[in-house]
C-alpha cells in the first residue's frame, strides 16, 4: 500500500520553538510567536497543498481555534487539499456531526476527513461539560459512530444505547463520498472501538516495533474488516544529518528545566494511555543532551518534554528521514500526519527534501504537486 502524507494546521499558534500549548492546560511557557490568524493558516495550508500533502490535520481543544470553522474558512484558500477535522464526540450531537460533515463534504467537493478524539483528560472534558470517565467515553464514542454511519445511510435511523439515543435521525443528503474516519486510542477500551469503526487507526510516534505491536492488536480485533494505519509525528529534515540535529538542539536549548518539570507533572496526570506511553519514552530526562533523547535511530522524543499528544520527531538528513518512514511503512503504516516548528518552513523542508526521495523509492500515493503561478498576494518566502 502506498504512503499518504498529511501536514498540520497550527491553530494554537506557531513559532521557532516548541509551542507550549496543551490540549487541556496551558503551562508557563512563551506564547506562540505567530498568531493563528486566517492569513497565516492559509499560508500553511497552501504550502502543504503545493508540496504534495494530501491533507492537513486540524486539532481540537481548549487552546486552539475551532477546527470546523477554521477549515471551512480555508476551503476557498485551497483547491485540492483535504481537511482532517478533529472533534470530540462527547460535546456534539452525532446527528449534527453527521450533518456538518455532509455539508462540508458537499461545499468542499469531497475534501473532509474526520478525526475522532474521544478525550483522555478529565479536566478538559469537564470544561466542555463532559463528566464521563475514561472507559465510558469510549463506550459513548462507539455509539456515536454507530449513529453517524446510520445517518449517512440516507434512510431515517433510530438507535437506543446506554449513552445516546436518536429517533428517525437523517440529514439533507448522504455525503458522497462518505468521509473516512480517523481514530486513535491505546487503551483496552479504545482498541475495540477502532476495530469496529475506524477507516484509519492513528497512533502517536512510538518506535516502529511498538507501533507494529499495536497494529497487530487492532488487526486481530478487526478481523476481515479493512482498516489502514497512520502515525502522527513531527519532522526535522535537512540536507545533512548534522544540520537536522543542530535544529533539534536549538529546540531543546530553548526549554528551561522549570518548563519541562511543570509540563511533565501535567502530562503524567493524564488519563490517556497513549499520553502515558509518550511520557515513558523519555521520562522527562534531559541530562543526555539532544542525542540522549534519540529513542530509535532518527526518532527523537524531545518534543514530548513540553508538548502533550504527539511527542516524537523524525530527525535527520532527507534520506535518513525517508529510511525511517520506510521502516514504519514496512510494519503496516500507510498514512503519516506530520508537523514541524515552524509549520510553514518545515512543510517546505520536508516537501523539497523527503518527498522526492519517497517518490524515487516508489512509495508515494498519487497526489499531484501543484505548479501554478503564485498569486502576487500569496507569494510567501519559505525560508
Amino acid at each position: 500500500m502506498s504512503i499518504r502524507l498529511h501536514w498540520f494546521l497550527p491553530t494554537s499558534g506557531d513559532g521557532r520553538t516548541i509551542v507550549e500549548r496543551f490540549h487541556a492546560n496551558r503551562s508557563a511557557g512563551p506564547a506562540a510567536q505567530r498568531d493563528p490568524d486566517l492569513d497565516y493558516l492559509a499560508q500553511v495550508a497552501r504550502a502543504a497543498e503545493r508540496q504534495g500533502f494530501e491533507g492537513v490535520l486540524t486539532p481540537t481543544g481548549t487552546w486552539c481555534e475551532d477546527a470546523w470553522l477554521t477549515t471551512a474558512a480555508l476551503i476557498r484558500e485551497t483547491t485540492r487539499l483535504k481537511f482532517l477535522v478533529a472533534f470530540r464526540p462527547g460535546v456534539i450531537s452525532p446527528t449534527l456531526a453527521a450533518q456538518m460533515a455532509g455539508t462540508f463534504q458537499r461545499l468542499s467537493g469531497g475534501r473532509v476527513l474526520l478525526n475522532i478524539v474521544t478525550g483522555g483528560d478529565a479536566v478538559e472534558q469537564r470544561r466542555f461539560g463532559d463528566w464521563h470517565d475514561h472507559d465510558a467515553r469510549y463506550a459513548r464514542t462507539d455509539e456515536f459512530l454507530t449513529i453517524v454511519r446510520g445517518v449517512w445511510s440516507g434512510e431515517p435511523f433510530s438507535f437506543e444505547g446506554e449513552h445516546l439515543r436518536v429517533e428517525g435521525a437523517t440529514t439533507l443528503a448522504a455525503p458522497d463520498p462518505v468521509p473516512p474516519i480517523y481514530f486513535g486510542g491505546s487503551s483496552p477500551a479504545a482498541l475495540p472501538v477502532a476495530a469496529r469503526h475506524a477507516d484509519v487507526y492513528l497512533t502517536w510516534g512510538e518506535p516502529p516495533a511498538q507501533v507494529a505491536e499495536k497494529i497487530g492488536k487492532v488487526r486481530a480485533l478487526a478481523g476481515d474488516r479493512p482498516i489502514r494505519f497512520g502515525v502522527r509525528l513531527h519532522t526535522i529534515s535537512r540536507d545533512s544529518s548534522a544540520e537536522a540535529w543542530a535544529e533539534a538542539q536549538k529546540l531543546l536549548d530553548a526549554l528551561s528545566p522549570e518548563q519541562v518539570a511543570k509540563a511533565q507533572a501535567q502530562l503524567a496526570a493524564s488519563e490517556s494511555v497513549g499520553q502515558q506511553r509518550m511520557v515513558a519514552l523519555h521520562g522527562g530526562r534531559t541530562d543526555g543532551g539532544v542525542r540522549g533523547l534519540e529513542i530509535h535511530p532518527n526518532l527523537w522524543a524531545g518534543v514530548g518534554l513540553v508538548r502533550g499528544g504527539a511527542g516524537t520527531a523524525l530527525v535527520g538528513s532527507h534520506e535518513e528521514v525517508a529510511d525511517l518512514i520506510e521502516e514504519y511503512h514496512s510494519v503496516g503504516v500507510s498514512e503519516f500526519v506530520l508537523s514541524g516548528y515552524p509549520h510553514l518552513e518545515e512543510a517546505y523542508w520536508f516537501g523539497d527534501g523527503v518527498r522526492p526521495e519517497l517518490a524515487r523509492r516508489g512509495l508515494l500515493a498519487d497526489v499531484p504537486v501543484l505548479h501554478r503561478p503564485a498569486h502576487p498576494e500569496r507569494n510567501v518566502a519559505a525560508l
